[in-house]
């Protein structure tokens, strides 16, 4: 399995569940603590189909898929608050799930089990931020909503695509830039946004805003390519990349017979995951318009 990446899939629980959870071997079976002797009660219990994963209570992927729906449509449902029921409040609703979102992510990363209220929650306060930053955007930059939709949907299916058809794994080598990539990526940010709150820098976006000297008017950039474009481009990568390894540890939690309690885990890492790609597609999307 896969170490790294999404902190999610790293909690201990989780990779105790995937490595050492088997199915029950086939015995003697008892029943309030009587044993079946009787010959034709074996035979038809031999008789009987296998029971499947859900019988078993054992995590499957239609759980996965089922709960990662039931938390986007939440998301879906927190981002309509202040993009159609109460656009006044946009900012502040917008500034609450931030927080809110930041810390309920935390506390479910680490619990020692999963809450699928908790979970639930997180969902709904992403989805306030989500609502108020699409929204403060979409006043600056017409459509780029259904822009960023559709590219965080093309980059999630060609993920999917490629770790199905066995092209892009998470080996050990392959984590190994991971992590360095994400922890120099995570250092940028802090450093960005330590420079946008002292006002050490101008333009929306800090550094992202700039342009790289000697680039004036190409590709039709008339400041120069932004140095957003290469962060976001290589942000979306790391995010893509981050996919392939939550698509990794599933596959494994649903192998080695993990929990079905656990798929609330998995939903919620995939939650995490795909937010993260969409606001790195909405800026980046906002970078390059804000440039034209």
């Amino acid at each position: 399995m896969a170490l790294g990446g999404n902190p999610v899939f790293n909690g201990k629980n989780f990779r105790s569940a995937t490595r050492g959870n088997q199915a029950a071997g086939v015995g003697t079976a008892t029943y309030a603590g009587q044993t079946i002797a009787n010959q034709q009660q074996l035979e038809h219990m031999y008789n009987q189909p296998s029971a499947g994963p859900a019988q078993t209570g054992r995590m499957t992927f239609d759980d996965v898929i089922v709960k990662t729906l039931l938390c986007i449509g939440v998301v879906l449902v927190g981002a309509a608050i202040p993009a159609f029921v109460l656009p006044g409040l946009a900012l502040p609703l917008m500034v609450i799930g931030a927080l809110g979102g930041f810390v309920l992510g935390l506390v479910n990363a680490f619990k020692r089990e999963p809450s699928p209220a908790l979970i639930l929650a997180y969902a709904g306060l992403e989805g306030l931020f989500l609502g108020g930053l699409t929204m403060f955007l979409e006043a600056q930059f017409p459509g780029i909503a259904m822009q960023a939709v559709l590219g965080t949907l093309v980059v999630f299916g060609v993920t999917l695509a490629l770790f199905k058809s066995g092209r892009v794994r998470a080996t050990p080598k392959a984590m190994k830039f991971f992590m360095i990539a994400l922890i120099s990526y995570a250092a940028f940010s802090l450093l960005n946004l330590g420079l946008m709150l002292f006002g050490a820098t101008e333009g929306m976006f800090g550094l992202r805003s700039s342009g790289i000297p000697g680039t004036q008017g190409m590709f039709g950039f008339e400041n120069g390519i932004p140095f957003g474009l290469v962060i976001g481009i290589f942000a979306i990568g790391l995010a893509a990349f981050s996919l392939i390894i939550d698509f990794t540890s599933i596959s494994e939690g649903v192998r080695h017979g993990a929990p079905q309690k656990y798929s609330w885990t998995a939903a919620f890492g995939l939650t995490v995951t795909l937010v993260w790609l969409y606001v790195e597609i909405l800026r980046l999307i906002a970078i390059i318009r804000g440039s034209d």
